[in-house]
């Protein structure tokens, strides 16, 4: 292992010292420059190792059970469309506006829009939406909901609409 101060290799065990805020691994020499460490005794290292089911894989009963951490994927709506530049121009030019009069409409730098339509730069979601909502076109690739397959205007009928309510008589 190496000194992470001077690089030198470390002989014996290297000590952990604060220096200026930063715990590094250092030789003996370097370890006047900070603050011994107190390093916790770690009893988590070596794991037992899990009951085998035929075959030679952990049985799915021992294994315990593990959680997939979301990331920025599971957040997101859908994907977007490969064409988006060209799909965002068009829809601009539709409507009779320039690259300035979208950016001021949807309050983001003219240069942003220039580089999303030069198919450079892929709209994040928060400009994705604005885009969507001011050109009224569709960047997801997403397979339509069914509250989006409905007729625009009609309502769905709610709990009140499908109960009939009995006034006591007196």
């Amino acid at each position: 292992m190496q000194c992470e101060m001077c690089g030198e290799t470390v002989r014996g065990a290297p000590k952990l010292v604060r220096v200026e805020g930063a715990e590094l691994q250092v030789c003996s020499k370097c370890e006047k420059f900070g603050t011994a460490v107190q390093q916790a005794r770690r009893t988590d290292l070596v794991r037992p190792a899990a009951p085998r089911a035929a075959g030679g894989r952990p049985s799915p009963a021992a294994a315990p059970s593990q959680y997939r951490k979301r990331d920025l994927f599971d957040y997101s709506d859908g994907d977007v469309v490969d064409d988006y530049d060209k799909r965002i121009k068009a829809a601009r030019m539709e409507k009779g506006l320039s690259q300035k009069d979208l950016a001021m409409q949807m309050k983001e730098k003219e240069h942003l829009i220039r580089k999303i339509e030069n198919h450079e730069l892929m709209p994040e979601d928060d400009v994705r939406k604005k885009l969507e909502k001011v050109l009224g076109i569709r960047l997801i690739d997403a397979p339509e909901t069914e509250a989006e397959k409905k007729v625009p205007g009609s309502l769905a009928p709610t709990l009140g609409d499908l109960t009939v309510i009995r006034k006591a008589r007196k």
